[in-house]
C-alpha cells in the first residue's frame, strides 16, 4: 500500500535515510512524505503499529525486482532425465543407458529409471528386478538411489540421484 491506500489511525514512520521519525497519524505522516517530494509505502501491514516508511516507491519496485531476479539466478532447476529400459535387455544396450544416465547425473540432473513390462513379460516381474538392481550398481560410483524400484501398473520405476 502506499501514500492514500494507507487508512491506519496510528502508523510507526521510517524516514528515507532509515532514522525513526516514531509513531503518527496516516495525514501527518503523508504530509512529511510529500514535502520530501516523494511516497509514504507501508513496508510492515503486520506489526503494531504498520511500519510505514517514505520512499521513492518506483526505486523500491526497481529493487525488489532486482533481489528477486538476482535470487532466481542463484537457484538451480534439477530436471528429472528419464531412461526406459524393457525386461529383455542385452549387456551392451543396458551399458548404452547406463552411459546415458551417468552424463544426465553428472550434468545434475535427476534420472527416473522405468522397466516397461508388455503383453507376457508381466508373468516375469520378479526376475526383472535384477535389471533395476544391476543398473543402480553400475552407477553407485556417481549416483545414489533416491526411491527404490516401485510397481506402478504395468511399470517398474526407480528414481536416482547425483552422489553428494
Amino acid at each position: 500500500m502506499i501514500n492514500e491506500q494507507i487508512r491506519d489511525k496510528e502508523i510507526r514512520v521510517i524516514s528515507e535515510d532509515g532514522e525513526q521519525l516514531g509513531v503518527m497519524s496516516a495525514k501527518e505522516a503523508m504530509k512529511l512524505a510529500k514535502e520530501a517530494g516523494l511516497d509514504l509505502v507501508k513496508i510492515a501491514p503486520a506489526a503494531k503499529p504498520p511500519v510505514c516508511k517514505i520512499i521513492d516507491f518506483g526505486k523500491y519496485r526497481y529493487e525488489l525486482a532486482r533481489k528477486e531476479k538476482e535470487a532466481k539466478k542463484k537457484q538451480k532447476v534439477i530436471d528429472v532425465k528419464e531412461v526406459r529400459l524393457s525386461p529383455n535387455i542385452e549387456a551392451n544396450d543396458l551399458n548404452t543407458k547406463v552411459n546415458a544416465a551417468r552424463k544426465f547425473i553428472q550434468k545434475g540432473d535427476k534420472v527416473k529409471v522405468t522397466l516397461r513390462f508388455r503383453g507376457r513379460e508381466m508373468a516375469h516381474m520378479a526376475s526383472s528386478k535384477k535389471i533395476l538392481d544391476d543398473f543402480a550398481e553400475m552407477l553407485t560410483d556417481v549416483a545414489v538411489v533416491e526411491k527404490p524400484p516401485k510397481l506402478e501398473g504395468r511399470s517398474i520405476m526407480m528414481f536416482l540421484t547425483e552422489k553428494r
